[in-house]
């Protein structure tokens, strides 16, 4: 149900932070995506461009990194938020995804949920390797159903390469080099990856890159120029810029957060008061939500 082939490469995520959150009456929480959210109590409120979408107790949203949200709460919600992201993508991902009842749809995911955030004993390694694909997978699990069948068969050809760029993320890959692969021309296999993905061969290689790098930067020993180099990056330089431009912070950072600092009692962006009144904008259709237009990026993935 995850996989491009069910026999070959499954969909991967990963989530390197996941707190619980406190949020005010009228305040507004804005921090950058990808982010996904479970209301754990009260009732908030998903904030895109298109409108303000409720989300009740129980209900879990996911948004990717391109696109523009917050979330606020009349009266006040406690949340559960964390950086899911997708590691490997075996179909089109929507931004926003909209879960309604995830928690008693999936009632075990949830416990975990609420009963372990990474606090300093939920190492950001055992939810990188296990809880962001079991949530992720609930997620479009839950999406797919929500939408009715779905063609079973993917792409072959897509599936091919993606098969190997999983098996080799450190290949010095060009998008040339991965029509090769398929016997297709640049263009041809950006529409087929756009088609069957959701994305382009660009951004699908740089999703299996920063899913290795995050992974490889969880072992302290392993210097980031081994790192770089593993994830098919010729200098720390190049790596640095790509994963910075994807992280928002340097590999080194990241890594000092991740096995350093305490993710429990990290705090998100300050929150920021509502204008009294909340807009009344159409609420968003989540269930044909498109993925935001993607934005120039960096030309090395």
């Amino acid at each position: 149900m995850f996989m491009a082939d069910s026999r070959r490469t499954a969909a991967r995520f990963d989530l390197g932070q996941l707190n619980h959150h406190i949020l005010g009456r009228r305040e507004t929480l804005s921090v950058p995506g990808p982010q996904w959210f479970l209301v754990l109590d009260g009732t908030a409120y998903l904030e895109t461009a298109g409108g303000s979408t409720p989300l009740a107790v129980g209900d879990a949203a996911w948004v990717d990194a391109r696109t523009a949200f917050a979330i606020a709460s009349d009266e006040g919600a406690k949340l559960a938020i964390g950086d899911l992201r997708v590691v490997v993508a075996t179909q089109p991902v929507p931004s926003p995804l909209l879960v309604r009842g995830f928690a008693d749809r999936h009632a075990g995911v949830a416990d975990l949920v609420r009963g372990c955030p990474l606090d300093g004993v939920c190492r950001a390694t055992v939810f990188a390797d296990g809880y962001g694909t079991l949530i992720g997978a609930a997620m479009t699990d839950s999406w797919q159903q929500d939408q009715g069948p779905v063609p079973e068969a993917g792409d072959p050809l897509v599936t091919r390469v993606l098969e190997a760029v999983v098996a080799d993320p450190a290949n010095k890959w060009s998008v040339e080099s991965l029509a090769g692969l398929v016997h297709l021309s640049r263009s041809a296999l950006s529409a087929r990856f756009q088609k069957a993905l959701g994305r382009s061969p660009v951004r699908m290689l740089r999703e299996v890159r920063m899913g290795e790098a995050r992974r490889l930067l969880s072992d302290p020993l392993l210097p980031v120029e081994a790192v770089a180099a593993r994830c098919g990056y010729g200098s720390i330089a190049a790596f640095s810029r790509a994963f910075a431009a994807d992280h928002g912070s340097s590999p080194q950072s990241w890594r000092s957060h991740a096995l350093h600092d305490d993710p429990g009692t990290a705090k998100p962006a300050e929150p920021t008061r509502l204008q009294d009144g909340r807009r009344t904008a159409k609420p968003i259709p989540l269930s044909a939500a498109q993925t935001a237009p993607t934005v120039s990026a960096a030309a090395t993935p």
